[in-house]
């Protein structure tokens, strides 16, 4: 089942290419807004399913491209992001070891919107495409063998990243929760439509070219080993978002009026556009193409505020 909010954040299930509006059969779960509805949802799936399931089998819907797509969790209680958790195509001897960090949830926004590059003093804006779980129930501590369990669905995930940052010491926090940085949508597909999360194409398009192209399988530290570790640090709550991390090699600067795209498999399509009030530019290569030419993988600005001086 694939799950998104439209419109006015009506409550949806795709189906081919129209969306049956379901809000009617979960209005009454307690909820100050969308975030807390579908968080509640989540939470009790499995007693609305049926339901769920019996009118989108009767209703034939609407055309889902006429629909302004929201994004379909407004309001994670958290969001959890692996840190440096691919093996590079290989390229890594070993894996790093397990690491993560919390992204502000305050910074999600949804198809067609913007990316908001701030007035800040960084080297690059990047954006790491990722496939992300949605947690399904309340994981405290639980084991690898159980970790699956705990996982609801999956969603596109765009990780925005503000790299240079300064000082050196105070990095994750500064370059990772700024307003817009974490992109999400179109839908949530549930987790039974998912045969093998580790083995998913992950592909980001920056203005029709073909930028980051690798495999779930590439992970170092796989799914129930990052739910395990998380959840040993902090409980996950239904409605809540673990990124599951990028290969970088792929990585490239976001300027003004990009088009970005991600696509991991199964998961549909999410489109931004990028917005830059002070115009800056970059070079358009990417880590891969730096580093065979003998550079540092991160981009340093050529032109605009905060450009390095000659």
């Amino acid at each position: 089942m694939k799950i998104l909010y439209f419109n006015d954040f009506r409550l949806g299930i795709l189906k081919g290419d129209h969306v049956v509006d379901v809000t009617s059969l979960v209005e009454n779960i307690p909820h100050s807004g969308p975030g807390d509805l579908i968080n509640g949802v989540i939470e009790h799936f499995d007693d609305f399913r049926p339901r769920i399931e019996a009118l989108v089998a009767k209703e034939s819907g609407v055309p889902y491209a006429g629909l302004r797509i929201r994004p379909p969790l407004p309001k994670p209680t958290t969001i959890d992001c692996m840190a440096v958790n691919y093996m590079e195509d290989g390229t890594k001897s070993e894996p790093a070891p397990i690491n993560a960090f919390l992204k502000s949830p305050t910074a999600i926004i949804g198809p067609g919107e913007k990316m908001v590059l701030p007035d800040m003093a960084a080297s690059v804006f990047e954006g790491e495409a990722e496939l992300a779980l949605v947690i399904g129930k309340r994981a405290s501590r639980v084991s690898q063998a159980d970790a699956m369990k705990h996982v609801f669905g999956y969603v596109n995930f765009i990780d925005g990243s503000a790299r240079g940052v300064k000082p050196d010491t105070n990095v994750f926090y500064q370059m990772k929760s700024r307003q817009t940085f974490a992109p999400i949508g179109p839908y949530i597909v549930t987790a039974d439509e998912i045969k093998d999360p580790q083995e998913l194409k992950v592909q980001l398009w920056v203005n029709g070219n073909l930028r980051q192209n690798f495999n779930t399988n590439d992970m170092a530290h796989k799914i129930p080993r990052c739910i395990e570790w998380v959840s040993h640090i902090h409980d996950l709550l239904p409605g809540d978002i673990l990124a599951t991390g990028t290969n970088h090699r792929g990585l490239n600067a976001f300027q003004h009026n990009d088009k970005v795209e991600l696509e991991v498999e199964g998961m549909g399509r999410l489109e931004i556009t990028v917005h830059d009030d002070l115009h800056r530019t970059w070079t358009r290569d990417t880590r891969l193409e730096r580093e065979q030419k003998g550079l540092s993988v991160i981009n340093d600005q050529l032109t605009g505020k905060y450009a390095p001086t000659k």
